[in-house]
């Protein structure tokens, strides 16, 4: 496969373009291979799936277990929880052998007859979610292949904190019990919500208090950036200095997506044989938001006006405090019952952060997109 541009913006490739993240890497393997599940906390966007990935890629995870990461971020209850989980599994064992997509397919028994396979005999998960009856059956006999398969497995639940909202007043409780007794699999429950996470896993009432290993990313230390935007652009006979790869590490807080999203922008707008300078940077920021541009208006567009006079005046502080104070109210004209209202339903739908009281415009380049407007 030939990459036409080294900076990878979404999902995984392989090692060679993986930034970093030894010690993180080498503490994660250990801590799952010496059977200890682990909660995996950090703001989204700074490489907790990327490093999951890479520690799969790594041995013994690569070669000797089950490895799988299912995305819940989306899921409203426990039925589409089941329908992702089940989805993952299928779709990552039917790469495996016959045996072994066989073994995981001869526990569906509640979901038997609605499975279906392609030309080559190779099963898909061809359901919807309404297919799902009886999720807590479904989610039993998906327990039931992962604590008996011929590999021991690790499963990553992604945005684990949205079960935290789930109609199901006992969801903590049924994965809890379910996962005590699934000898032969580990999780990693990631999540980017810390107060959601904190609450779930350290509060003495919940069911998961105590049973996890506790474990945070940090930004890249940037000397490590330095070498690997060097190295890769190096390796494509062009170069960009120490000065700018700090300026884009900087302006993005060592935040790993942004920083790779902006690289990409700087690897395309290099020549073959020319240097990337720092004055290179607020043309590959602006392509980048350029790109986005009909999206965030979109997004902009579906907002009740309320919500988008809160979403601006947060935006326009940068990283907001004490936001119904009279200071913060008088300055963009608002009530406290207005942001009160308008905040419940920023955070609802992933506009804003809240972090310790801090509030922010959750997507950086949106943020500068908006200031534009």
């Amino acid at each position: 496969m030939t990459i036409s541009n080294p900076f990878i913006t979404h999902g995984y490739l392989s090692p060679h373009y993986f930034c970093d993240r030894e010690k993180e890497t080498e503490e994660l393997i250990r801590l799952v291979t010496n059977g200890n599940h682990v909660s995996l906390i950090s703001p989204r966007r700074l490489g907790k799936t990327g490093l999951i990935h890479h520690c799969y890629e790594q041995k013994p995870l690569k070669d000797d277990y089950y490895t799988f990461i299912v995305d819940i971020y989306a899921t409203k209850n426990l039925q589409e929880f089941v329908f992702e989980l089940g989805k993952c599994v299928l779709g990552t064992l039917k790469s495996r052998s016959r045996k072994v997509w066989e073994g995981f397919l001869n526990k569906l028994n509640s979901l038997r007859s609605t499975i279906t396979f392609d030309i080559n005999g190779i099963p898909e998960w061809g359901l919807g979610i309404g297919d799902i009856k009886t999720p807590t059956a479904t989610l039993d006999e998906i327990f039931d292949y992962l604590g008996q398969a011929d590999k021991p497995c690790v499963v990553a639940i992604d945005e684990f904190q949205v079960i935290a909202s789930y109609p199901e007043d006992n969801m903590e409780a049924i994965l809890r019990t379910r996962i005590q007794k699934c000898r032969n699999t580990i999780f990693i429950f990631s999540g980017s919500q810390r107060h959601l996470m904190t609450e779930i896993f350290v509060t003495p009432s919940r069911p998961f208090y105590q049973s996890t290993m506790m474990m945070t990313l940090e930004p890249i230390d940037i000397a490590r950036y330095i070498d690997f935007a060097q190295q890769l652009f190096k390796e494509y006979d062009k170069q960009i200095t120490a000065e700018a790869v700090t300026a884009v590490y900087h302006r993005y807080e060592g935040v790993t997506w942004y920083i790779q999203s902006i690289f990409n922008a700087l690897f395309s707008l290099t020549d073959t044989g020319a240097i990337c300078e720092e004055d290179m940077m607020e043309q590959a920021v602006q392509n980048v938001i350029r790109q986005q541009s009909f999206a965030y208006s979109s997004l902009l567009y579906q907002l009740p006006a309320k919500q988008k006079e809160v979403l601006i005046a947060i935006c326009k502080e940068g990283k907001a405090r004490n936001i119904t104070s009279k200071p913060f109210l008088q300055h963009y004209r608002l009530t406290a019952s207005t942001v009160q209202g308008a905040v419940k339903g920023l955070l609802e739908k992933d506009f804003i952060t809240n972090e310790l009281g801090v509030y922010a415009v959750y997507d950086q380049f949106f943020a500068q997109w908006l200031l534009q407007q």
